[in-house]
């Protein structure tokens, strides 16, 4: 079934065996690193588990990994078993690839997606160094919602498995050149894969008042129209000149009330500029489909909007018999996760399992 392993994997996402020098780490100012690029030790993990260890002990996450999030959960509801075929539609940094690889063994295989360019070598090598070959995983440069097709030109009916976790990877967040966080200074970019459509700042830039009123509404919850009025139209070329203007347009609101409009509006502009929604939106309309029978499906959202979608969706097929049974109640991570690990506090996670 997998017999398209060359085609689905590109050169640049095999880990290249030529040895070469290795660069001089970059120097930073004070005793400790504090910039993303600075943070040498937390970028290889091998060398340095100690300095790993204390980072994740403080509930924090290594400069740039990822901490999957609600693991059991994800392996409870979808109970993988010796072969069967996986999908990790959101692959990420594979930490979720990771636990299921090993309990589709004997036999298994599991197929990993993700649009963003720059993350998927990594994550493609990464997994490769701790076993998981070719016959066992590969990967696809692919949005989710382009699942079907993919599956048919792999000449796949079927699989057993999809996991979809729509949370945006901390290697994104925490790499300002990627202009996720309102943080850190860097670019107004926003985009899963830089190579596509544009970044946040023009979006701005070409957006009415009342339209970004509304993208802010629908996408974010957030429904202030004068704030609206000091963002649209206008230049900002980086995050920081974005969050203060928002902070200062704020200005009357709480220092903790300011940082989550901030949130917000950067979270709007982000499933803008993604078209995450629409992207969700075919996702969920095509999976029962792409499902075997009695496949299990695992969703996790970070937000209302992806819920909404996902609950409705997973609802419309039970009653179409598309389904035989959906979570009623949706999942949420242990008080132990989220004081580990601060930002799966949002996380939902819905299942459902095809008739």
């Amino acid at each position: 079934m997998f017999s398209l392993v060359e085609s689905c994997m590109s050169d640049d996402l095999i880990p290249d065996a030529t040895p070469s020098r290795l660069p001089r780490r970059t120097r930073y100012r004070g005793k400790n690193p504090r910039g993303f690029a600075e943070k040498y030790k937390e970028h290889q993990p091998e060398r340095y588990a100690d300095t790993i260890a204390k980072v994740l002990a403080a509930g924090k996450t290594p400069a740039g990994s990822h901490r999957p999030v609600m693991v059991a959960e994800v392996l409870a509801a979808l109970a993988p078993k010796p072969g069967e075929i996986a999908v990790d539609a959101t692959l990420g940094y594979g930490g979720h690839a990771q636990e299921i690889l090993p309990l589709l063994q004997p036999g298994g295989r599991l197929l990993g997606l993700d649009a963003d360019p720059l993350a998927l070598p990594k994550t493609v090598a990464r997994l490769y160094s701790l076993g998981f070959d070719e016959t066992m995983f590969v990967a696809e440069r692919s949005n989710f919602a382009g699942l079907p097709q993919l599956l048919a030109r792999m000449g796949i009916p079927g699989v057993d498995l999809i996991l979809a976790d729509l949370g945006v990877s901390s290697m994104q967040l925490d790499d300002p050149m990627r202009g996720f966080s309102f943080k850190h200074e860097g670019p107004l970019d926003l985009r899963m894969n830089p190579e596509r459509g544009a970044p946040a700042s023009v979006l701005l830039q070409k957006l009415s008042p009342a339209k970004l009123a509304r993208l802010l509404l629908e996408n974010a919850d957030e429904s202030n129209p004068a704030l609206a009025l000091s963002l649209a139209g206008k230049s900002f070329p980086t995050t920081r000149m974005l969050a203060d203007t928002v902070r200062a347009a704020s200005a009357r609101q709480s220092e903790e009330a300011r940082d989550l409009v901030v949130r917000r509006v950067f979270q709007a502009l982000r499933i803008e500029v993604n078209d995450e929604f629409s992207a969700l939106e075919t996702f969920l309309r095509n999976l029962p489909q792409c499902l075997n029978s009695g496949g299990r499906a695992v969703i996790l959202t970070f937000h209302s909007g992806e819920d909404r979608r996902v609950k409705k969706a997973f609802s419309a097929g039970l009653r179409a018999g598309d389904y035989a049974e959906v979570a009623r109640e949706v999942v949420r991570p242990s008080g132990e996760e989220c004081r580990a690990n601060p930002r799966a506090s949002s996380a939902k996670l819905r299942w459902a399992r095809r008739a």
